[in-house]
């Protein structure tokens, strides 16, 4: 199995419905004041870049790099299709954007998820990598279903 990633600009397909996937996730999963994934013209806006993972021509995942200043970042939209799940390919992506990160000099990446049984397995991704819990970052505000992380890059 041969994963490619590459920067992605929303206008395929089956890029944009996966990015339409994950927001059906995030509002299946969160009370409506806790969505904070971006839609498809969010992710195109500047400081944003927007990767998909794939084999072939399939697209089995995405994941976003948000620059937030010279030395911190934010990951965005990761999402990998149900039927690859627990196959590496979030592992890939996430190694892909901080890979990303560190070309771009930035010092630090934040996150933000939910709190709910739906995100445990996106808490396991983030903490095997090294992110730890910590509060809110940015424009966040605290509430009871955000979780927040970082990591040094």
């Amino acid at each position: 199995m041969s994963v490619e990633i590459r920067e992605d600009d929303l206008s395929g397909a089956s890029s944009r419905a996966l990015v339409a996937r994950h927001l059906s996730g995030m509002h299946a999963h969160s009370p409506a004041e806790g969505v904070h994934a971006l839609g498809i013209d969010a992710l195109r806006a500047p400081g944003i870049t927007f990767w998909t993972a794939r084999i072939g021509d399939e697209v089995i995942a995405c994941g976003a790099l948000r620059v937030l200043d010279a030395e911190n970042g934010e990951i965005k939209s990761m999402r990998v299709v149900d039927a690859w799940l627990g196959k590496g390919i979030g592992t890939a992506m996430l190694d892909h954007i901080l890979a990303a990160a560190r070309a771009r000099g930035l010092k630090t990446l934040w996150l933000e998820t939910g709190s709910g049984e739906a995100f445990a397995p996106a808490h396991r991704l983030y903490e095997r990598a090294g992110f730890t819990y910590c509060g809110p970052f940015g424009d966040y505000t605290a509430g009871s279903f955000s979780r927040f992380m970082t990591r040094a890059v």
